[in-house]
């Protein structure tokens, strides 16, 4: 099998799906990581220093050009999969329909809450990315306080409550490609299984709780 045949393949398609979606997991790690500098205390000196860096730094910025890319992938492939399937599956659907007893809900909703966070995402890049971006060198300008930045866009509840039904969506979409890439590049047995479900879920609650916290700490003003 050639490279182009296994790009283009069932199982080489799920490969880059697991790849690209542990690439992105790693990430909100990171990304988790910054925000909660948010919580040094310290009038947001510690988060602008950490966004400065991130997007001053050559070796960052190349990095982040990785990221744009591992994104569009796994948005594309998640797209070519999901149409591959329905047109397998046809207009009728499955013959008996097993709801949660053959796999939960979240599970067969991957497409819907992959859109939502990729709606979610267009809205976080207008906010903070493009406006920090394009301060940075990319346009002329002063670089932007982003701390100042995040109070003044979750004053608004609105902004608030979008954030918040994008984490839900992130949590339920982690809750099963989390695992779904594991066992994709099957790094899964049953002597291990238990031990990655049990990780899955520490670092879904961990990261999807930070991510929420931030909108709702600036909100409520716990935070300054």
């Amino acid at each position: 099998m050639n490279w182009s045949h296994f790009f283009t393949s069932s199982v080489g398609k799920k490969i880059i799906m697991a790849c690209s979606g542990l690439f992105l997991i790693a990430f909100l790690l990171v990304h988790a990581g910054l925000n909660a500098c948010i919580w040094a205390f310290d009038g947001g000196e510690m988060f602008n220093k950490a966004g400065h860096f991130m997007g001053s730094t050559v070796v960052m910025r190349i990095l982040e050009i990785g990221l744009f890319v591992f994104f569009i992938i796994h948005i594309v492939q998640g797209v070519v999969m999901e149409l591959q399937n329905r047109s397998k599956r046809g207009s009728k659907g499955y013959a008996v329909a097993l709801g949660n007893r053959g796999s939960k809900w979240y599970s067969r909703s991957m497409a819907i809450l992959g859109l939502l966070i990729l709606l979610f995402l267009i809205v976080h890049l207008g906010h903070f990315w493009i406006p920090n971006r394009s301060n940075q060198g990319w346009l002329l300008g002063e670089e932007i306080n982003l701390f100042k930045e995040m109070k003044e866009v979750f004053s608004n509840p609105v902004w608030v409550l979008l954030y918040t039904v994008g984490v839900i969506a992130l949590f339920y979409h982690l809750s099963h490609g989390f695992q779904s890439a594991f066992r994709t590049l099957g790094l899964t047995n049953h002597k291990y299984i238990n031990i990655i479900q049990t990780v899955g879920l520490i670092y879904n609650v961990v990261i999807c709780i930070a991510f929420i916290m931030m909108p709702i700490s600036f909100y409520f003003g716990w935070v300054q």
